[in-house]
């Protein structure tokens, strides 16, 4: 579905820091391919500033400016960005691709996150009690994940979507922190990805402000 044409400008602005969740945003942003702005906040600071918390009061990034309009939530960002701008074919394009993008994007952003965070943390769901949260288990939730990466090479089969951006940013994060186990289909899906030339140029943006610390053009 295509947005109302009156916000469909590519006057758009990224909020982002390079340490954080913004990674996945800013790689969404070289997937599509149009002119953007970068804005880097720093934590504490202009990340709490109010001009920043008048775009999203959970001085959080990252967030996404398109014209008049503010998406907060990295997920919501990816598939925002692709139905903003449809050309770029990052959208499903059959009824099984959307019924693949919208059920994995969403549970690498619910499920998936809780049972890593739950795991990190070292929170542990009572006994007879996994019914009652979204993940039900940590091996539960890898399992699943596992079943709907194994056909592949990406989340709607042959065909790479926004779903990809975020689904890899957490299969490929949860590898290098070992928050995720090292299961084949997880590492040759994040190969896979980490390959694409958007998502090199994301990262080399990112390390670049944290090697400088200034302005990246």
């Amino acid at each position: 579905m295509m947005l109302n044409e009156e916000i469909s400008v590519t006057d758009l602005t990224l909020y982002t820091h390079p340490q954080s969740r913004g990674r996945i945003a800013h790689w969404m942003m070289e997937e599509l391919g149009e002119s953007y702005e970068t804005v880097w906040l720093d934590y504490g600071t202009s990340m709490k500033a109010p001009d920043y918390l008048a775009v999203n009061p959970m001085g959080k990034v990252p967030a996404l400016r398109h014209g008049a309009v503010v998406v907060t939530e990295s997920a919501a960002i990816c598939a925002y960005v692709a139905d903003a701008f449809p050309h770029h074919r990052l959208l499903p394009q059959t009824a099984a691709e959307r019924a693949a993008y919208f059920r994995w994007l969403f549970f690498a952003a619910g499920p998936l996150e809780q049972a890593v965070v739950a795991r990190t943390l070292g929170w542990s769901v009572p006994a007879g009690r996994g019914a009652m949260v979204g993940f039900g288990s940590y091996a539960d939730t890898l399992d699943a994940l596992e079943s709907g990466l194994r056909e592949g090479p990406f989340v709607c089969g042959d065909r790479f979507t926004a779903a990809d951006v975020y689904v890899g940013s957490s299969v490929a994060w949860g590898l290098l922190f070992g928050t995720l186990e090292k299961r084949p289909v997880f590492e040759a899906y994040a190969a896979r990805l980490a390959a694409r030339p958007a998502y090199v140029r994301s990262v080399h943006l990112n390390e670049l402000r944290l090697q400088t610390g200034g302005a990246v053009a």
